[in-house]
């Protein structure tokens, strides 16, 4: 199972000024898998711990004395340490705030070493910590489901992959690959990218596996609940996720989801699900210029799920076959799709943020689903699951906002263009010279490369 994200790890290997990397994600989207095969293949060996199923080696962090520390695990665990050559691997370090202190002192006392960290829960206990965080001294990497090149990778379409990341509109896009590629994304949108499922799914091929897979995964999600607090709030995280699983890109108004649970309850449960990567926050702005964060309107926002696929199960879809694949979900379907590879295309380094546009007006109502933030320009990007559809939003924001450049994805081949359009405004009518890059849903990855290509320039 490839994972693009490899390459970064790569280049924090060699980083003269390389921290203690701790790798932050959902439960079940391949953290430990990652970090054992960069281990394999960029080091002479790997020192690895487990402090959920080692729990007695917790005890070695009891002071900051980190020779001490590797000079234990060494014997305990019957490894050699060679600085430059040894990955030092500490998973489930979130059952363990000490180990994660500590790791001040292995940047301070031994920064010839590599060493890793990972935990499904950690960013609970980042928020929690009551020992001082080794600000400065740790730096962190944000792993999410695998992306649809990463799929069509290990579905051994490589090809496809390639001929998505070259092109560049100097030629027409092949009509006949567009819609191989459009099938693939078809089981794409119904398997999603958790690295089991999609193992499962490149090996055999079998959809009846999909969903028990889905549903066991889901259910072990389910289980870290426990860890979060009262039955009536792990109650309330149960019926939360229920709600944004079955409705991404929805905007969240919490009598929606129960009229009888006080409001209080319900925000803390969606706080929860995020510290968890189980669903994402898509946050109001009504920016006009970056930084989109400074126009954020907090108690406004949407969700995603953590995976597309899980948002099928959910919706109890089931998967019979490619012909079949076709359901009233198409649009959050897509949107869903959008977000996670908007996700995927962020630094790795950066913490996930999503932004979206409403404007709730009784005659001018519009929304435009993404604000897409690339070299300090702000892209308005609509989302549409077919072909057509008006972008009389999308008009209203660049017009309002005084932009000029629009992003669309749909199922259609790319194309781009310039467009002049008289606007009905509110009291008044007004003019808009703007242009639009029009690209199918599978190319967000293509996002940034094609923007500074200037094919938004005519």
């Amino acid at each position: 199972m490839k994972r693009e994200i490899i390459q970064y790890l790569r280049a924090w290997k060699t980083r003269s000024e390389r921290n203690p990397l701790i790798v932050r994600g959902a439960r079940q989207v391949g953290k430990t898998y990652l970090i054992e095969e960069f281990a394999k293949t960029e080091f002479k060996n790997c020192l690895s711990i487990n402090l959920e199923e080692k729990p007695e080696l917790k005890k070695l962090f009891f002071d900051n004395d980190v020779k001490r520390i590797l000079t234990e695990l060494s014997i305990l665990m019957n490894e050699d340490i060679s600085f430059g050559e040894t990955l030092l691997f500490i998973d489930e370090i979130q059952s363990c705030p000490e180990a994660l202190q500590s790791l001040r002192y292995f940047k301070e006392k031994t920064p010839q070493l590599h060493v890793i960290c990972a935990g499904s829960l950690l960013d609970h206990t980042l928020n929690e910590m009551k020992l001082p965080m080794p600000v400065g001294r740790v730096e962190f990497m944000h792993l999410y489901p695998m992306n649809f090149n990463e799929f069509l990778v290990a579905i051994n379409q490589e090809r496809l992959v390639k001929y998505i990341r070259e092109y560049d509109f100097s030629n027409p896009f092949s009509e006949v690959i567009h819609n191989q590629i459009a099938q693939h994304l078809r089981f794409y949108f119904f398997i999603g990218g958790m690295p089991a499922v999609v193992k499962n799914f490149a090996e055999n091929t079998r959809l009846s596996d999909i969903q028990r897979i889905q549903n066991n995964i889901m259910t072990s999600i389910q289980y870290d609940f426990a860890k979060y607090g009262t039955r009536k709030q792990q109650d309330y995280l149960q019926l939360v996720l229920r709600y944004c699983g079955r409705y991404p890109g929805r905007k969240i108004k919490f009598s929606n989801i129960d009229r009888e649970i006080r409001s209080t309850y319900l925000k803390e449960s969606i706080e929860k699900l995020a510290l968890s990567r189980i669903i994402h926050k898509i946050k109001h702005t009504n920016a006009s210029k970056v930084p989109l964060t400074e126009y954020v309107k907090e108690e406004v926002f949407k969700t995603v799920f953590m995976d597309i696929g899980f948002v099928n199960q959910l919706n109890q879809i089931e998967l019979t076959g490619l012909n079949n694949l076709v359901t009233a979900n198409e649009g959050i379907l897509a949107e869903q799709f959008i977000a996670q590879e908007l996700l995927n295309i962020q630094p790795e380094y950066m913490s996930p943020e999503l932004f979206y546009w409403s404007r709730e007006e009784k005659s001018s109502n519009a929304e435009i689903d993404f604000i897409f933030q690339h070299k300090n320009k702000i892209y308005p990007i609509e989302v549409k699951a077919g072909k057509t559809g008006t972008l009389k939003s999308m008009q209203l924001y660049l017009h309002e906002k005084k932009l000029k450049e629009g992003i669309r994805f749909n199922m259609d081949l790319p194309s781009k263009g310039s467009f002049h359009v008289r606007l009905n405004v509110p009291g008044n009518t007004a003019e808009l010279s703007w242009t639009l890059l029009s690209l199918p849903l599978y190319m967000v990855s293509e996002l940034r490369r094609l923007i500074d290509l200037g094919v938004l320039r005519f």
